[in-house]
């Protein structure tokens, strides 16, 4: 159980039934009564956001979640589809739910789903991830108006830029937190 002066920015709680994340928090004392607590909270659900208050005695509940290891299986229209890796069991997250991690994933990618009881509601992509350069054009020598990086296509189809020596067929590391060329892979 956790009580309102427990509330600080990125913590899960439960309310009415739905798992929220702290967000923004204000910590106020006026001079006279009790302090209070403005947050915003974003519901992991549905993404909406509320703006309570709450005084020094409130208490909430921690949200009932929990992450498993799974491998992405395959997409299917706007669902995608994930296996547990322990207990073999499917599950289905939508592309809103996905967000930008489908322009880094690849068939057997192991990755983190979050689940609040037993439903699935959000996916970590791990901090870095292999993928071959499906397109590139080549760079030509006195282009500085790109700079010292062109565009190149992944197999996934995700345009990002990299230094001019890498090339068609290649194999790359992106860093799926910020979405930019690492190092290329040693095979």
């Amino acid at each position: 159980m956790y009580s309102a002066s427990d509330l600080r920015k990125g913590l899960k709680i439960q309310l009415e039934d739905e798992p929220y994340v702290v967000v923004d928090f204000q910590f106020s004392k006026p001079g006279k009564g009790q302090a209070l607590y403005r947050c915003k909270l974003k519901n992991m659900i549905t993404g909406v956001i509320i703006s309570p208050t709450y005084r020094s005695g409130d208490t909430f509940q921690p949200a009932d979640l929990e992450e498993r290891r799974m491998q992405y299986l395959y997409n299917q229209e706007d669902e995608f589809w994930f296996m547990d890796t322990e207990t073999y069991e499917q599950s289905m997250l939508t592309g809103d739910q996905v967000g930008g991690a489908k322009e880094l994933m690849t068939d057997n990618l192991e990755v983190d789903i979050l689940f609040f009881g037993d439903r699935p509601i959000g996916i970590t992509l791990p901090n870095f991830v292999d993928l071959t350069v499906a397109k590139a054009d080549p760079w030509v020598k006195g282009d500085s108006v790109a700079g010292d990086t062109k565009p190149v296509t992944l197999e996934t189809g995700y345009v990002l830029r990299v230094p001019p020596f890498i090339e068609e067929g290649e194999k790359i590391t992106v860093d799926t937190r910020t979405g930019e060329y690492v190092t290329r892979v040693k095979e």
